[in-house]
């Protein structure tokens, strides 16, 4: 008997001692576990928080290319403003030469009549100038305006015919201003001004598919024999009028994503004439 009670305590000494080993266990797997969230629980705040951070540095980028793209926009539209506000310095110097010159023959009536329309003019394209887009019926208010003052300056040199197709409505149909009148000033004075006979003009508006198409075509004596004219001073500074529409239609095209084109090539063999073709895509851009 003495010998089973001894075992039986010997055993419980060692169940006892299990059951230690196993509370040892079970409370290191704990302190384990506890550790492990803790760990966790650590890695979401660092998550959270950079998370915060790049959207607060998305944020703050989001803010600065917008604040950028607006102010971009802003000095493209001063710059068209300022480009689009400005007249060839050559033609209202010529028209007041025009004026003068109806004075000193004593043609007053002339001189009104002249004056009157230029002022027109002048007026049109002021009210014009504060829109990044105009009906075509508007541009070509100025366009018969300015012809009818060249005209009546070159009775001689040339007439001129304005053709718009019947499918384009005008009022719907839109367009940068003072757009076309820089090209049909270089034509009438580049080219049509130095023929002995009595040169031609057109000027043609038509739709093809979703683009405004303009052709400005002449058969004055060309680019290359225009260019042998010009003084060696001219030759050293491309047309004011030109050089404007070109950095106008950068301009326009980047800051309303559009592509508008221009083609300048000779309208005969012998390098006479001058045909321009303008294409203006139309995509229902507010004035």
């Amino acid at each position: 008997v003495g010998a089973l009670g001894v075992q039986n305590i010997l055993d419980l000494k060692i169940l006892q001692k299990d059951k230690e080993i196993s509370d040892n266990m079970i409370s290191h797997l704990m302190n384990e576990q506890e550790l492990q969230e803790e760990a966790l629980g650590f890695q979401k705040t660092i998550i959270y928080l950079l998370s915060f951070l790049i959207l607060v540095s998305l944020g703050t980028t989001m803010y600065i290319v917008r604040v950028s793209r607006q102010r971009r926009i802003a000095n493209q539209q001063l710059a068209i403003r300022s480009l689009r506000s400005q007249m060839n310095p050559h033609f209202i110097f010529n028209a007041l030469n025009s004026v003068n010159s109806f004075i000193s023959m004593n043609d007053e009536r002339s001189a009104n009549k002249f004056l009157s329309e230029f002022s027109t003019l002048m007026r049109s394209v002021m009210e014009n100038s504060e829109h990044n887009f105009i009906p075509l019926s508007k541009e070509l208010e100025i366009i018969e305006l300015y012809l009818g003052l060249e005209h009546y300056r070159f009775k001689d040199k040339f007439k001129y015919t304005l053709k718009v197709d019947e499918s384009l409505d005008e009022d719907e149909v839109q367009l940068p201003p003072m757009l076309i009148q820089p090209y049909i000033e270089n034509a009438i004075w580049h080219g049509l001004r130095y023929i002995e006979t009595e040169g031609e003009l057109l000027v043609s508006f038509e739709k093809q598919k979703n683009n405004l198409v303009v052709t400005i075509q002449d058969d004055g004596i060309g680019r290359k024999k225009s260019q042998k004219l010009k003084t060696k001073n001219q030759k050293k500074t491309k047309s004011t009028a030109i050089k404007n529409i070109d950095q106008r239609i950068k301009l326009i095209s980047a800051l309303h994503h559009i592509n508008v084109k221009v083609d300048i090539q000779d309208l005969n063999q012998d390098e006479s004439g001058t045909k321009i073709v303008l294409v203006v895509p139309q995509l229902n851009i507010p004035s």
